[in-house]
């Protein structure tokens, strides 16, 4: 392999000729060999990075043209461009496991958009440090990343596919409307629903989901930046702070601000672990209904088999023709994993000290990850399991006509005394409830017949 050599405040580095980085990103990635190639820094925080670098280049151009020049500006802004479109990030190849601060990464983002701008300058025109981190420290530009590319994927992603999965279980209870099936309470058969009514509560919970989520989004619009070391703005031109956010804004097409309080900001991670505590109600809910789902679905002739499910692959390498839930499977398994990452988002969110919390990279990594599993897991529950849903109406009629709790229908007439005493003696004697109504005495078969609508319980 060839090297050339690239230099910081430390000495000479070698560095692979074939990549755009400098001498900093190069004694990280030797430095951290946690993770390689696996726990590297999600791609979402390095397109945050493009979208920042560029606005403070912009912001740099008007407040200080002397020192943002109009050809900078041009270099820098195409530069940055790349790094938007993902064409450059094989040259980000630093892992999560770095400083708190993120500081490696934000000279990762410095010192490649310094490379390719020189290169298409054809000549060395901007410094790392001097030209693309002007204004800005990595205290206060890897906080901002953190909060664009959490804003993005929330409102690109995690938002539509909760909106896309509600409204399919939308579908299923129109077509499900007049079927009366059994409801259950403590995993025991309790008084009857109708089918169109569970799944409400399955799409109610997602509706408020997505506004929790979307309370969330408000906070996060707030950015870091031009708070640079500690949250004083030193080094940065006064106005920066609005100047920056107003065009992140522009180039993002999201809504941000510039945060009230740049001491806040940089040290405090409230905004993160309470929208990531959004994103935990929704796993919460997921596994909610998942869960229900694939309890219907047991069977298929010796559990419930109330609902039909799509059979989308084999379910045992040993017994032919066994069918497992496998996308309610998955969805509970990511649904354990955002709980878990949120733990580890609040426990990380706890260690601000003074002026700068050193959790960062980690917790972007986990609520990263967390939105896009969400995301991506609704995705395919929607498509290969909501959408094929099926009602076996006759299994829903004979479970719930064979419920003792619709005994309760009984309680006005005989009381809840004799009415428990009517289900206990058809449980004991596996008789019908009318049996063992009549059999004790307690109404006739006509009085029993008169009172007794099960469908109409729900």
């Amino acid at each position: 392999m060839e090297y050339r050599k690239e230099h910081d405040s430390m000495g000479e580095v070698r560095v692979p000729a074939d990549r755009f980085w400098g001498a900093q990103t190069q004694r990280s990635h030797e430095n951290f060999e946690i993770g390689v190639g696996i726990e590297t820094m999600p791609r979402e925080i390095i397109t945050a990075f493009g979208y920042l670098k560029k606005a403070a280049a912009q912001a740099n151009h008007q407040l200080r043209p002397d020192k943002m020049t109009d050809k900078k500006l041009d270099v820098i802004s195409a530069a940055c461009d790349q790094v938007i479109s993902g064409a450059l990030m094989e040259h980000f190849p630093l892992v999560v496991w770095q400083t708190g601060s993120g500081t490696q990464s934000n000279m990762n983002a410095n010192e490649v958009i310094a490379h390719v701008a020189n290169r298409l300058a054809t000549f060395k025109l901007c410094h790392p440090n001097d030209d693309i981190n002007m204004s800005q420290s990595s205290n206060d530009t890897f906080p901002t990343a953190m909060h664009i590319s959490a804003v993005m994927i929330l409102e690109d992603r995690v938002l539509p596919a909760v909106e896309a999965l509600a409204r399919e279980f939308r579908i299923l209870e129109i077509q499900n409307e007049g079927v009366v099936k059994s409801g259950r309470t403590h995993l025991q058969d309790a008084v009857p629903i109708r089918f169109s009514q569970e799944i409400s509560g399955w799409r109610s919970s997602l509706e408020r989901d997505a506004e929790l989520i979307r309370a969330s989004l408000e906070p996060l619009r707030e950015l870091a930046l031009g708070g640079t070391a500690v949250g004083t703005g030193l080094n940065a031109p006064e106005g920066f702070d609005f100047l920056v956010a107003e065009r992140i804004s522009l180039l993002t097409g999201k809504s941000f601000v510039t945060a009230k309080n740049k001491f806040h900001a940089l040290t405090s991670k409230d905004e993160l672990v309470f929208a990531h505590g959004a994103l935990k109600a929704l796993a919460a809910d997921l596994m909610k209904i998942a869960n229900d789902i694939r309890w219907l679905a047991s069977g298929p002739r010796l559990g419930l088999g109330e609902i039909r499910i799509p059979a989308n692959e084999p379910g045992s390498s040993i017994m032919p023709g066994k069918v497992n839930p496998t996308q309610c499977e998955q969805v509970t398994m990511v649904a354990v994993q955002v709980m878990g990452n949120d733990t580890a988002i609040s426990m990380a969110a706890s260690q601000g000290n003074f002026e700068l919390n050193v959790f960062m990279p980690v917790m972007a990594y986990n609520f990263l990850q967390s939105a896009r599993l969400l995301a991506e897991s609704m995705v395919s529950f929607t498509r290969n399991c909501v959408t094929g849903i099926v009602a076996d109406r006759e299994k829903m009629h004979h479970n719930l006509h064979h419920s003792l709790m619709l005994v309760t229908a009984l309680n006005p007439h005989i009381g809840y005394e004799n009415a428990a005493k009517t289900a206990h003696l058809a449980y004991e004697e596996d008789i019908s409830l009318k049996e063992a109504c009549v059999k004790l005495g307690f109404l006739t078969e006509e009085e029993f017949d008169k009172v007794f609508h099960p469908e109409e319980m729900a």
